[in-house]
């Protein structure tokens, strides 16, 4: 068995829906399907959806507040007026930024900008730079992703003598500020139809109301920060990144083109995956580490000999942002390893000097690798004050959990999954005792179990190339519109191995199983990027279920189906086959251990320890009470405390058996058993000394024993002359003379000299109970050395009382 990594959820279609979609717009059938499962559910909306474009964004006047925002620009423009655009240091504010710069340009504009640095400044609108403002003879604000809780600053702003126009699409305060227009689709009373903008969107309506057109010149700036920021891609997102994709591929911006050949990106391939993995991080980096400048000057570079330099330079400061990262994250891991094993379900972890430009990256990863609600402060060691960034779990609302520490905090805010605060260094550990506290209360076992979500069910056989193509035309996927998932089950491995320069990647070759009745489907390729390390828990006769995403794999003109492994489990029992593999016991276990396989040895012969230098639970079977009992000294105390072997998940049975029931009473114990490891070393180095002698060579023995003195009293012979005489090993004639002992046929007259017995009683060899103990060896022995794999497996596990299948089946 191997145990995924999440618990899977399958989706369910609305089959009636999704044969409406098939039949009019002639989609695949799955493709329908996961239509229907995301809403998308009428032949309109579909085709909305799948053909949509620049026609069918919204009238931007609908955002409320946009016709005054307007009127106020065009007479700043008309005047003369300086116009100042206030950003954020994020990517979404350096690319709403850079895209009304792009704007004010074309417009004629007296403008400049401003984006507060993030360790200086802090997020949003202040006093400070509202006097910078004022001292540089602005008149008119309009801030980008930015100022929808600015209450106070905008009220100083416009006591200045400033006006202020606020686009934003944060969540709106109860009280709004008093700005001239506050646009943003989210605020209370606003007709807009599709309220999850990004701050660049919000921007980019009002470059479309200024201009009485859609900015088409613009969707590049506006795709960055929406994939940048998480923004669902549906409704009108969608069609910004959509169509922003499709500029990007020819893009006419030096900064993008430079961001793009650092990034080792091919324009014409570039799609979300890379806006959100590769363009955004750099540009993040930028108000990371330093000020946002270089990423906004970039972005609106005139041409590459200005964008080129930038662009190295963003690339240099990610690369440091990595490196701190890497460092930072190491540090965090190792508290928080050590937090999880006080029983800690919340962790909380603080340092001094730790960058609080990039907390939120190091909770992100500590909350993705324990699976715990993660908060990560940097302390100043000047002020002693901590400022923190928070990552949430399913079911444990960030946001509600900060308000019931509210006692403790200075500052605060956020949502269920992500959230902010800054609190002094003093209080920390009764915040993290509160919130550790309210994990426990709101959380159960299984939601610390991440869930992954599968859209359907299907086989290898439905993935197709057209498919596969017809997919698609889904894209771009991200936030709202992830990349389909799908749930294979039964799939029989035909080759097992490692790629990636550190053989860190996973790669199988898989064909579906029928009940067992043989592969139906031709055989594909499936890659497990990162997953390299559990080649070792899965044996190569195991039938995987794997939850996958699916793409084209062309190589050499060949186009072809390919599976990209999310999860992956083994539902029933696994036989490793480890006989034979000339490799030690301890280099065996050590590579086992890489994937996470800890297993017990199992010595059925006694004197046959094996010699390990690790601390592994050694249990050994008793012949007499048929019991298996761990043995003393091998391993600390609290092993031997922990359990009998019905505990034991995952054994390595060293040594043969004497005979095959022993391994039935065995595994008679091991009800818990997932992974079995076969060694089953053989004695004597490899040759076989418990071979039954054939009948011939019992009756060989006898005549030579018998042929002396012509009969005439008992004749004695020493065990190595009958060896001689009849070419038989002394071993073997040793053994043969002791059977007949045993039956009364010869009687033993010195050390290593035999006699006959004269007329004895006739017998079946079968009688001694030494012949039949070495009949069962030799069958032990045969069957343990030269059962071919698949026919091991099916009887060891026959043999083991396996849990019913109910108990392996996730609930989806």
């Amino acid at each position: 068995m191997l145990s995924s990594k999440s618990r899977w959820h399958l989706g369910v279609a609305d089959e009636q829906a999704a044969a409406e979609l098939q039949r009019e717009l002639g989609l695949e059938p799955l493709v329908a399907r996961i239509l229907t499962m995301r809403g998308i559910d009428t032949v309109e909306a579909a085709r909305l959806f799948l053909q949509g474009g620049k026609e069918h964004f919204h009238d931007p006047y609908l955002l409320d507040g946009m016709n005054v925002a307007v009127l106020r620009i065009r007479k700043a423009l008309a005047e003369g007026e300086k116009i100042r655009i206030y950003g954020d240091y994020d990517a979404d504010g350096v690319s709403s930024t850079s895209l009304m710069i792009m704007l004010l340009r074309k417009l004629g504009a007296n403008f400049d900008y401003y984006i507060p640095h993030r360790v200086k400044e802090g997020y949003g609108l202040n006093n400070a730079a509202a006097d910078n403002a004022r001292d540089n003879g602005v008149k008119l604000i309009v801030t980008v992703d930015t100022g929808i809780s600015a209450v106070e600053q905008v009220e100083y702003i416009q006591s200045l003598g400033i006006d202020v126009i606020v686009t934003d699409h944060h969540e709106p305060p109860e009280k709004l500020p008093s700005a001239l227009a506050v646009i943003n689709p989210k605020k209370p009373g606003c007709p807009y139809p599709y309220k999850h903008l990004a701050g660049v969107g919000v921007a980019l309506k009002l470059a479309h109301a200024l201009l009485d057109r859609l900015p088409e010149e613009l969707l590049e700036l506006a795709t960055i920060g929406t994939v940048a920021d998480l923004m669902p891609l549906t409704g009108e997102n969608r069609l910004i990144v959509k169509l922003g994709l499709e500029r990007m591929r020819a893009t006419s911006y030096p900064g993008i083109d430079a961001l793009l050949a650092v990034s080792e990106i091919d324009r014409k391939e570039v799609n979300a995956t890379h806006v959100g993995f590769a363009i955004g991080p750099r540009i993040n980096a930028s108000g990371r580490l330093e000020a946002a400048d270089t990423a906004v000057r970039l972005l609106t570079a005139a041409d590459l000999s200005i964008a080129e330099p930038l662009a190295f330079e963003l690339d240099a400061l990610n690369k440091e942002r990595q490196r701190i990262v890497e460092e930072m994250t190491k540090e965090a891991l190792e508290m928080a390893g050590e937090q999880r094993g006080r029983g800690r379900n919340a962790l909380v972890l603080a340092k001094e000097g730790w960058n609080v430009g990039v907390i939120g990256i190091v909770a992100s990863r500590v909350t993705e690798t324990f699976y715990r609600p993660t908060v990560v402060m940097g302390i100043d060691p000047e002020t002693g004050m901590a400022k923190g960034s928070a990552r949430s779990i399913a079911g444990f609302d960030l946001y509600q959990a900060l308000t019931h520490c509210s006692e403790w905090l200075d500052h605060y805010g956020g949502h269920q999954g992500a959230a902010g605060m800054s609190l002094h260094e003093e209080h920390i550990g009764a915040f993290a005792a509160k919130l550790d506290e309210l994990a426990c209360s709101w959380l159960t076992a299984e939601d610390f179990v991440p869930i992954a979500k599968a859209e359907l069910a299907c086989t290898l056989e439905e993935v197709t190339v057209p498919f596969i193509e017809q997919l698609n035309q889904l894209a771009p996927f991200g936030m709202g519109n992830p990349t389909p998932r799908f749930l294979f089950t039964n799939l029989r491995m035909e080759e097992q191995r490692l790629i990636g320069r550190d053989k860190q990647h996973l790669k199988l070759a898989v064909a579906q199983d029928q009940d067992g009745t043989g592969p139906s489907s031709a055989v594909v390729d499936a890659v497990g990027f990162g997953k390299g390390a559990l080649l070792a828990a899965m044996s190569p006769t195991a039938k995987l279920d794997a939850l996958a995403e699916v793409s084209i794999n062309e190589w050499n003109g060949k186009r072809k189906p390919q599976l990209l492994l999310q999860d992956i489990r083994i539902p029933h029992i696994q036989v490793f086959d480890w006989r034979g593999r000339g490799q030690r016991l301890e280099a065996q276990l050590s590579e086992a251990a890489k994937a996470g396989c800890r297993p017990a040895l199992i010595v059925l012969q006694p004197g046959r320890l094996p010699g390990i230098s690790e601390d592994v639970p050694i249990w050994l079977y008793d012949e007499g009470s048929c019991r298996l009992r761990l043995l003393p000294g091998l391993v600390d105390a609290g092993e031997a405390e922990a359990g009998g072997p019905e505990r034991l998940t995952e054994v390595v049975l060293v040594d043969m058996p004497r005979r095959l029931d022993a391994l039935e009473e065995l595994f008679a114990q091991l009800p818990s058993l997932q992974r079995i490891f076969v060694v089953w070393r053989e004695e004597g180095g490899g040759s076989s000394t418990i071979a039954m002698p054939p009948r011939d060579s019992f009756k060989s023995v006898y005549a030579t024993l018998l042929q002396q003195n012509g009969g005439a009293g008992p004749p004695s012979r020493e065990v190595k002359e009958l060896s001689r005489r009849t070419g038989l090993s002394p071993q073997m004639v040793e053994f043969i003379l002791q059977v007949f002992e045993e039956l009364g046929f010869v009687r033993a007259v010195g050390a290593g000299s035999y006699a006959a017995v004269p007329s004895p009683a006739k017998k079946e060899l079968t009688v001694s109970q030494l012949y039949r103990e070495r009949q069962r060896r030799e069958e032990a022995e045969r069957f343990c050395t030269y059962t071919a794999t698949k026919e091991l497996e099916a009887w060891i596990i026959d043999k083991i009382a396996r849990p019913t299948k109910a108990a392996w089946e996730e609930v989806i």
